[in-house]
């Protein structure tokens, strides 16, 4: 089989659906459809509600603000292959395309993670020195802490592309996914991978991996906290500003670690497993995270309610 080296002859990519289903690929697109749909306009209407109450422009809801643009940016990542694949059965992807996507879908991921970490360290400030509160995480604070979690994504996903356009493929390569990830590409070159595959394997540890760790260590240190109140009612009104974050968390991680289990002991699952784990992966957070945050942070759930109020009447 011929093999083309990235600098000169850019090989093709196949992007995959559900194998075996393409039949029915009409009837399938309707439910992703109707979870972008939701997570577009959750996310949109979540930025929309705290850019007009100027009662939440306060450090919580700027970090949330960031949240609800990463999930903006990782559905519109995703949505162009998703349903060129599903509606239009338009599988190839040209491989610089490729390498964007994949790009973004990481970076995305990685900012999501920073994001959710320094939505830890924000609750564990108003639990542990409340009335100093807005003097710890002013805007300058947040913008900087903002532009760090930015700046680390980008830097450490940079790299990862010009080392897949170093390596060898086939001249066609079929892909597991209905879009590009990292450890996707990597497993259809035929040269060497070790230093792409290490790179890739470093970037995991010092983004998510770093940010779990911390992650775990700040609600140890919250609960600590909640622990050394004196009043019940205070350290169950103090728990419950987590519940939300905590779900939020629950939904990165889980769909992720389920992924990662799936890649590594499933080899000999059905690939739709593996296509739909993806898409759990990628789909998810983005679709719970304006319904977690609507339904159980009062504030926001009552500013939604209102605006829906002003204009039925």
């Amino acid at each position: 089989m011929s093999v083309f080296n990235c600098s000169s002859l850019y090989p093709r990519f196949l992007l995959t659906g559900f194998s075996g289903l393409e039949s029915r690929y009409g009837l399938i697109s309707l439910p992703i459809f109707l979870v972008y749909a939701t997570s577009v306009t959750g996310n949109i209407t979540i930025l929309f509600i705290i850019r007009t109450e100027p009662s939440l422009h306060q450090p919580m809801y700027y970090f949330l603000s960031m949240l609800a643009l990463t999930d903006l940016g990782l559905s519109i990542t995703t949505l162009p292959t998703m349903f060129s694949v599903f509606w239009f059965h338009a599988q190839e992807i040209p491989f610089n395309a490729c390498l964007v996507q994949m790009y973004f879908i990481h970076v995305f991921s990685i900012i999501e993670s920073a994001v959710l970490l320094a939505m830890a360290f924000d609750r564990y400030v108003a639990i542990r020195e409340p009335l100093r509160y807005a003097a710890i995480l002013t805007n300058g604070v947040i913008i900087r802490i903002g532009l760090a979690i930015a700046g680390r994504a980008l830097a450490l996903v940079f790299p990862a592309s010009f080392l897949l356009k170093r390596l060898q493929y086939r001249a066609v390569n079929v892909l597991s996914y209905p879009f590009c990830l990292h450890q996707d590409l990597i497993k259809t070159t035929v040269s060497s991978r070790r230093v792409s595959s290490i790179y890739g394997l470093m970037v995991v540890i010092w983004s998510m991996g770093l940010d779990s760790v911390l992650l775990l260590l700040s609600y140890l240190l919250i609960l600590a906290t909640v622990l050394s109140i004196a009043s019940k009612a205070e350290r169950v009104k103090a728990l419950n500003t987590c519940i939300s974050h905590i779900c939020a968390v629950l939904t990165f991680y889980t769909p992720m670690i389920g992924l990662s289990m799936i890649r590594r002991y499933g080899q000999n699952a059905s690939p739709i497993v593996h296509v739909l784990m993806a898409n759990v992966y990628l789909l998810v957070p983005p679709l719970m995270n304006p319904i977690v945050y609507s339904v159980k942070t009062r504030q926001i759930r009552e500013r939604i309610l209102k605006k829906f109020r002003k204009q039925k009447g």
